[in-house]
């Protein structure tokens, strides 16, 4: 697909890289030639130096033939300017940064009447998935898929744990429980497992499962509490904003840490729940003074990325149950998985996933009816979500009689409010969502997961 990509900074620069080694005809646009020029000097696109507010600019980068344009500036307002006029300039989607929460609720208005395809706020992004990583503490990552109603969890098998060594098929009569293990990940290698496989501590592996069974299995495999009940948040600026307001809907005693007295004043006015405590959150006797080797979990949020590291790796030493670590620069990611630290977001990484998401399920749902897509473990794995149609070959026939391709895996079925994790006895219906998981990366349709 031709793609245009509004605004060179740290998310710009990873979606141009990303999507240009996926085959895409990117073009980039800034204001600075030597950010443009040095994107083009080391990568396959093209480069316009000019203003996203300027048509004749936009004209340049040929926004007329765009499939997708992508504003990622660091302004609100030239981000969703600039779509509204690519799209009067025939571009296809667009695609708009916003933060200001403002322009968040004002979502349908803005894809109905004009136009914007996609509004990405990453702050408020970041605070679901750390959400997410405390509602299932066990869990290293956690997607959704089906607008929130089914979760793929990866968890770490842990030395001595009972899923050490234990055969997947044995697992429903040994735990008791109703899940499926989709994916495993074994140092590089990823593999859709069948019934015989067996785990072995260091396994990454990729679940689904009603909430309810997760929670069971979190008690019988965790390291750490299987309920998170309270948590210090250092830093208190925009993602600590949303992230706030989540936790106090699932019950969380909430303790916010932040220096700048008119933003504790503020964020004490927003959450009367939450207690703030106006301090320097980095300084060892105030964390000890408010609690930090009690509490469940502590969230670094700070501006500062070696702040928010250390910060971290003290709450490890102290045997807080879960430390998540905010990291903006993503050359500290790897650094920062490697001294332990494995939940660790990054809006920037965020903003730029779920870009990738959009971009992606666009190129595959041509002709198609794929609605989402994830790329896991380190893009070796696929997770997609399908809406079965009617006049298709699998509908309604048990998937005992249906035949598999290797490498496929149906890991779970939504059909209207219900959540289904499959067995052989289940079928698929013309309406549901369907989520397959495989390792073959040119699925373009439900039927070509089925052997004929």
């Amino acid at each position: 697909m031709d793609i245009l990509i509004v605004g060179c900074g740290k998310a710009g620069s990873i979606l141009a890289e990303t999507l240009c080694s996926e085959g895409h005809n990117i073009t980039v646009m800034d204001k600075d030639p030597e950010v443009v020029r040095d994107m083009v000097d080391n990568n396959d696109i093209q480069g316009v130096t000019g203003d996203a507010l300027i048509v004749s600019d936009l004209k340049e980068a040929n926004v007329d033939q765009a499939h997708i344009i992508i504003a990622v500036t660091e302004s609100d307002e030239i981000n969703l300017m600039c779509c509204l006029m690519a799209r009067k300039c025939g571009a296809r989607h667009s695609i708009a940064r916003v933060r200001n929460p403002i322009y968040g609720e004002q979502l349908v208005f803005m894809r109905e009447e004009l136009g914007v395809s996609m509004m990405i706020n990453p702050e408020y992004q970041t605070a679901g998935a750390i959400a997410r990583m405390l509602r299932y503490p066990n869990a290293l990552h956690v997607e959704t898929f089906a607008k929130g109603r089914m979760d793929l969890a990866e968890i770490k098998v842990l030395p001595g744990s009972i899923l050490d060594g234990l055969r997947l098929m044995d697992i429903r009569r040994k735990l008791k429980l109703h899940l499926l293990v989709c994916a495993v990940r074994r140092g590089d290698d990823v593999t859709i497992p069948d019934g015989s496989a067996t785990l072995l501590a260091g396994d990454r592996i990729y679940i689904t499962a009603m909430h309810a069974e997760l929670a069971k299995l979190y008690k019988e495999v965790g390291d750490v509490k299987s309920r998170m009940r309270s948590c210090i948040i250092v830093g208190g600026g925009r993602i600590s904003y949303y992230l706030v307001r989540q936790l106090l809907e699932l019950g969380f005693q909430v303790k916010i840490i932040e220096q700048k007295q008119e933003r504790c004043d503020k964020l004490a006015e927003w959450f009367p729940r939450a207690e703030v405590i106006q301090a320097d959150g980095t300084d060892q006797d105030i964390l000890l003074e408010e609690g930090l080797a009690g509490t469940d979990a502590l969230i670094t949020l700070t501006g500062i990325d070696e702040e928010n590291i250390i910060l971290s790796l003290y709450a490890k030493k102290l045997g807080v149950d879960k430390v998540v670590t905010k990291i903006n620069r993503t050359s500290l990611l790897p650094i920062s998985e490697s001294v332990g630290l494995e939940n660790v977001v990054s809006p920037i990484e965020t903003t730029a996933e779920l870009i990738l998401q959009y971009v992606r399920a666009k190129k595959n749902s041509e002709n198609s009816n794929i609605i989402t897509l994830y790329r896991l473990a380190e893009d070796k794995l696929e997770a997609i979500e399908f809406i079965v149609r009617g006049g298709t070959k699998f509908v309604s026939k048990p998937l005992s009689e249906l035949q598999l391709r290797p490498g496929f895996l149906i890991a779970g079925v939504i059909r209207g409010n219900k959540r289904i994790i499959p067995s052989g006895a289940d079928c698929l219906k013309v309406n549901d969502s369907v989520v397959v998981v495989t390792t073959n990366r040119k699925i373009a349709s439900l039927d070509e997961i089925f052997q004929d």
